[in-house]
């Protein structure tokens, strides 16, 4: 009777019940569960087993730069990162919100780390994520536009609970990347959230997007009450180089 439980449970893909029903077999603890106490493991053992399957589909549909964690982050006042204000975002009520995080500052303070490592969080709490670089996103939709698939591409975008693009302001923006990044912040203004890392300070933005009446548009809804965090100091690959060596 057991095995044809069990046999039921993989037909109907309860893994995690069936697993924890096995295991308490193998073991002879059956007598220590009441039935209510037993349905209640059971049904406890599949909602984490699911509930774990959707964190590792959706951090692998995330594709994050690093494989990141809060805990390894290096809080100092010489990076200017507040270790509380990353532990109130790392709760990701911005996404709730419908906020932006802009984050800027030189090349190798940890930008794209950070970025990562709230992204991470933000999937272990079930929300849906994309990280991409910037240039390489742009590059995909006007390729998206050549084969026809850029409807459903930039549906796909517009699905995230959060947008993470990374190295924004690298390239120059063409008319067509203009185009793009305008639909893509307009599909998500008051909806969802967006997350930037960038080099290049936010007042040079305007530049580096073009066309006045665009750049406008897009900062106004891009940078209008997002969260801003400056990375400063040297650069941690620098520093880690200069470790490694010195031991």
């Amino acid at each position: 009777m057991n095995e044809a439980t069990l046999q039921k449970m993989k037909n109907m893909k309860f893994y995690g019940m069936m697993r924890a029903f096995s295991t308490t077999l193998e073991s002879g603890q059956t007598s220590r569960y009441t039935p209510d106490e037993m349905v209640g493991f059971l049904v406890e053992s599949e909602w984490d087993e699911r509930h774990n399957r959707k964190i590792d589909r959706g951090l692998k549909n995330a594709k994050f730069r690093y494989k990141a964690n809060i805990e390894d982050l290096i809080f100092d006042q010489k990076r200017n990162l507040d270790k509380n204000e990353v532990h109130r975002l790392a709760d990701c009520t911005f996404i709730g919100k419908k906020q932006n995080i802009i984050i800027t500052g030189s090349t190798g303070v940890g930008k794209s780390y950070l970025a990562s490592a709230l992204g991470y969080q933000a999937c272990i709490n079930g929300y849906k994520i994309i990280y991409s670089n910037t240039s390489k996103l742009i590059s995909k939709l006007k390729m998206a536009k050549a084969d026809g698939s850029y409807i459903r591409e930039m549906l796909r975008i517009e699905k995230q609970d959060l947008l993470i693009l990374d190295d924004f302001g690298l390239q120059p923006f063409d008319a067509q990347g203009r185009a793009s990044l305008m639909e893509i912040v307009e599909d998500r203004h008051g909806k969802s959230s967006l997350m930037i890392t960038s080099q290049v300070p936010v007042k040079q933005w305007f530049d580096l997007i073009g066309e006045k009446t665009i750049a406008d548009a897009i900062l106004d809804r891009i940078v209008h009450d997002s969260i801003r965090i400056e990375l400063k100091g040297e650069s941690l690959r620098k520093r880690k180089s200069r470790n490694s060596r010195n031991e």
